[in-house]
Formats: structure tokens, sequence, C-alpha cells
């Protein structure tokens, strides 16, 4: 006995795993997603169609096709094969992310697991509340945990790693870890470390655009610039006074460079100088140097002294004594 189904194709429903919604709908381009609300359909009547004819038929470039079916892919959504594409099933995807055997626990291990789990169920809850409108999906649960476990964070630090990631309207996966690692890699765990970070980031920030100001430059620095006045700040813990008195030595320079700066600067890190007064006492001691080296060369020149009888150690005329020479 055979039971077939006879209706038009007008009472039909299309249905979409919900897992869609949650996990690559709101991060996918819009164009993306109308490819494959339509594959999904065509799938339904096991329909062909080429890739130039899908691009007619959505009014969407042939090329933005190509990248649209190409992304799915990448997001493990399609599967090529040979000349066919196969959904694949979110709902076994998320249940073997979601699903790791635990085979031995100790009684201490599960009581303390169970009072970790206390609180950091209550963050997880929080940032599925605030930011997800109470329906993250559940693969976001696993990938919270992984986070936890991989950078060590309390739970009101990775409620505040949402938080900053919502705020930039980048809420996806490949964005917070890069904001995790970066957290992790300024040794971020507690509440007080990221306060402390986010003050000298302030800090940062304020420097940088001081120093663009003071090199009228209208623009942002560059990933470059910007690594050097980190260097500066964080490795060289050197204040915006120091960092000035570097400009200030710009002035005689058409086009200073950040190389020239960090020349000087190193100079005096090397040299461990510490404060704005120790610079300006050193720099005030290389002119005066400047002028009895160039005031000696006048009289070698004239036979009435020479360079050797004024030093013990000739040696001691070093590269950056002719660096400052030149300043």
């Amino acid at each position: 006995m055979k039971f077939e189904q006879n209706l038009s194709m007008i009472y039909e429903d299309l249905n979409i795993p919900e897992l869609f919604i949650t996990e690559y709908f709101c991060n996918a381009n819009g164009d993306y997603v109308k490819i494959y609300l339509y594959c999904r359909f065509l799938c339904k009547y096991q329909s062909e169609i080429s890739p130039l004819d899908l691009s007619k038929k959505l009014s969407i470039p042939l090329k933005t096709v190509e990248e649209g079916l190409k992304y799915w892919e990448e997001q493990n959504v399609l599967i090529k094969k040979n000349k066919t594409y196969e959904f694949t099933d979110l709902k076994k995807i998320a249940v073997d992310k979601l699903y790791t055997p635990r085979l031995t626990s100790s009684l201490e291990d599960a009581i303390d697991t169970n009072e970790k789990n206390i609180v950091r169920t209550q963050a997880i809850n929080e940032i599925n509340t605030t930011f997800f409108q109470g329906v993250m999906s559940p693969t976001w649960y696993s990938a919270i945990d992984n986070l936890f476990n991989k950078y060590g964070f309390d739970e009101d630090v990775m409620v505040s790693l949402f938080r900053y990631c919502f705020d930039r309207q980048a809420l996806h996966r490949n964005y917070i870890q890069a904001v995790a690692e970066g957290w992790s890699n300024s040794k971020i765990k507690t509440m007080n470390d990221l306060e402390k970070y986010y003050m000298s980031m302030e800090e940062l920030n304020k420097v940088k655009k001081f120093i663009s100001q003071k090199l009228n430059l209208y623009r942002s620095l560059t990933q470059f610039e910007e690594s050097f006045v980190e260097k500066w700040t964080k490795d060289y813990n050197y204040s915006k006074d120091i960092i000035e008195i570097a400009l200030k030595k710009t002035t005689s320079k058409s086009k200073p460079s950040f190389d020239y700066l960090d020349t000087l600067i190193t100079d005096w890190h090397e040299k461990n100088l510490k404060s704005p007064e120790e610079v300006t006492t050193y720099l005030k001691e290389q002119k005066q140097k400047a002028k009895e080296i160039k005031a000696m060369q006048q009289n070698k020149n004239s036979g009435q002294i020479t360079l050797q009888r004024y030093f013990d150690d000739s040696d001691q005329y070093s590269d950056m004594d002719k660096f400052y020479a030149n300043l």
C-alpha cells in the first residue's frame, strides 16, 4: 500500500533549523542568506540549478553567488561533492560539539566543580539574557566553557568580554576569540586586571592623540606607528613628558619620522634615563660635548690641539655622540 501526498506548493512549508538563525544568520551577508534559503527550497524538491541561473533568479552577481556558496562551505553548512551540494545536519553538529564524555571524577572534583558551576551558570545566563535576548544557541554554551578553560577568566571578565564585543556590533566567535586572546596576552584574569588594562589603554590613547597633534598628523596613527608608541609607554614605561622632549627634537625636521623618534627614545632607555629631568640633563651634556668636539676640531685644524690629547680613550666617541652632534 502506498500513500502519496497531493498538495499544491501553496500549502507547503519550508523548515529551517533554529540553529541556523542562532548560529549563522546574524553574521552572514544578506545575499548569502538569500542563497541559502533558495537552495534549501530547491533541495526540498530535488531541483537542479547552475550558479549562473541562480544568479539570474536571485538578481545577484555571479561572483557573489560563487562567494556565497564558498562561504557556506567554510561554515560547514554545505558540503560540495563533485557538482552536487549537500546540506549538513546542523543539529547533529551542535550535539557533537556539546557532548564530551567524562569517564572519571572524584568526590572532591565534583564538589569543587558544582560550586564553580553555580557562579559560572549565573554568568552564562546573564550573557544569554543580555546579549542574546534569552535565545542563545546551545553551541554557545560550549564555546563559553572553552573560553573559561583556555584563558582562565573569572565570570565578571567573561561577561565584560561579551559586552565589549556587543558594544562594537561584533558578537561573533572569531572577534570574541581575538579579543579574548588579546586580553590573555595582557595578563587579564580578574576584573581588577581588566580595570588596570582599561586605564592603561586610556592613557595610551591619550599619548597617541597627543603625538598626532604635535606632529600635525590629520589622521590616525598606522599600526606600525602605534607599535612604537606602545613600546615607549609599555615597555620603556615612559610618560608623555619624556616623549614630548623627543617630539621637540623634530621641529627642525621637514618630515619627522617615528624611526627618528624611536632612535632617540631607545637611546634614553638604554642609558637608564627614567625622568624628564634626567633626559634634559643628558641632552644638555650631549650638546655641550658636541660644542667641545667642534671647537677641538677647529683647533686641530689650526694645529693647536688634537683629539687624542683630549680623550683618554678615543673609543668614547660613539655613533650616538655623532647622532646628537647633528641634532
